[in-house]
């Protein structure tokens, strides 16, 4: 008898909080559709995305119809949970462009063939809504004070800027997109991060009022370190599933240097390997866990970018911790002699090619001894690099033990 989706998504580490478990439970013994909402801040999925997706991987393989909505309308607004300012304002153009990016991306995870899973916008249904009649027939029914109680608004509210009626609205938005897709779809579960409770609440809550139907919510584990640290940040921000915003060989990178502590969670998190596999690997020691860190960043890093440049951000990896020549999957940025003679700075380079998020804080990493050009420290923070550096494979530049970058000069 296969295992009840529930159960393995416990067994891997993805459940946080559920409402009426053993109604759930009952209810996914049956093909339900579901849904998961992203909002398009930006032109790509984080890895902060890449959990829910995976939890929406195992509930198709387990015969459930995800549906992946993306938050056209509701961008427009911004989720107040977990910020501690009001989000930046967007375009529609902007916004449009992020949608179509993100569809894209979902693709590969998910299996859009013969309305095996749905892609939705609710732009479609909230960029038209009458305000009267949407606070009037939506709004009546969500007591204020209740909402004042959800963790998004008190953290919100303690802070210089308080909390915007534009953000308060937010909940209602969220919660009408859960109606809508209840309407439409017949979809009566939403799966979303543990950040997202309360709004996922309020859906739930609607649906049972205006529909008096059976609706539930399901949140998934942020990910975390061992030390309760979010994952996924770099010296040069997020770690983007786009291979346009971090490389392969950067993203293999990250998982082959997590902590020890963090191996097991993540295989059982980010991959599809057999819970005891999961286990096994998770329970080497000493330097036998560098076995399971090359699993985990090769698993995962397969599943997001493909085999293909999985295996050339392994065998990069390899050749340069061998000490052989580069190897074809490295990040490169090329320039031109033109940009060398206005600006040959070592700090510059850095930052050109995503090494340091910014000219200052390439100067720190100078400052404390991080950075070597070719394999020469650089100390000097005013260094700069020549042509004649530049071979036949290009300039190296490494931060830290084990980040690297080849710059090409055209």
């Amino acid at each position: 008898m296969a295992q009840h989706i529930l159960d393995l998504l416990k067994e891997r580490g993805f459940i946080a909080q559920m409402t009426f478990e053993e109604e759930l439970y009952k209810q996914l013994e049956q093909p339900t559709t579901f849904y998961v909402g992203f909002d398009p801040t930006a032109d790509s999925l984080h890895i902060g995305h890449y959990i829910p997706i995976m939890a929406m991987a195992h509930m198709q393989r387990a015969g459930h119809r995800p549906i992946a909505l993306m938050g056209g309308g509701t961008a427009m607004i911004g989720d107040p949970s977990g910020k501690t300012d009001m989000r930046k304002m967007m375009t529609v153009e902007t916004i449009d462009a992020n949608v179509a990016h993100i569809k894209e991306q979902m693709s590969r995870f998910l299996d859009f063939s013969e309305g095996k899973a749905i892609i939705a916008n609710n732009g479609d249904w909230l960029r038209h809504l009458n305000f009267i009649d949407f606070m009037r027939d939506i709004g009546s029914l969500f007591s204020v004070n209740k909402m004042l109680t959800a963790e998004c608004y008190k953290a919100r509210m303690a802070t210089d800027n308080g909390l915007s009626f534009l953000e308060f609205t937010y909940m209602l938005m969220q919660s009408y997109d859960f109606l809508e897709l209840y309407k439409r779809y017949g979809c009566c579960l939403q799966v979303g991060g543990n950040d997202q409770w309360s709004n996922m609440l309020g859906g739930a809550d609607l649906i049972r009022r205006k529909e008096q139907g059976n609706a539930y919510a399901c949140t998934c584990q942020l990910l975390l370190t061992h030390d309760g640290r979010k994952m996924g940040k770099t010296e040069a921000g997020a770690l983007w599933l786009d291979p346009k915003k971090t490389s392969p060989y950067d993203f293999y990178q990250y998982w082959r240097n997590v902590d020890d502590k963090d191996v097991e969670k993540c295989l059982g998190l980010l991959t599809f390997l057999p819970m005891d596999e999961v286990r096994r690997l998770g329970a080497l020691e000493g330097s036998e866990i560098n076995e399971a860190k090359k699993v985990l960043a090769f698993e995962v890093t397969k599943l997001v970018h493909g085999e293909e440049e999985a295996v050339k951000a392994q065998e990069a990896a390899a050749s340069l911790f061998g000490g052989a020549a580069m190897g074809g999957s490295i990040p490169t940025t090329e320039i031109t002699a033109a940009d060398l003679e206005k600006d040959a700075r070592v700090t510059t380079l850095l930052a050109v090619c995503g090494l340091a998020p910014s000219n200052s804080a390439a100067r720190r990493l100078v400052q404390g001894g991080g950075v070597s050009v070719n394999d020469e420290k650089i100390s000097d923070v005013n260094a700069v690099v020549t042509a004649e550096q530049f071979g036949a494979e290009g300039l190296m530049l490494k931060s830290g033990k084990k980040k690297f970058h080849r710059i090409l000069l055209k």
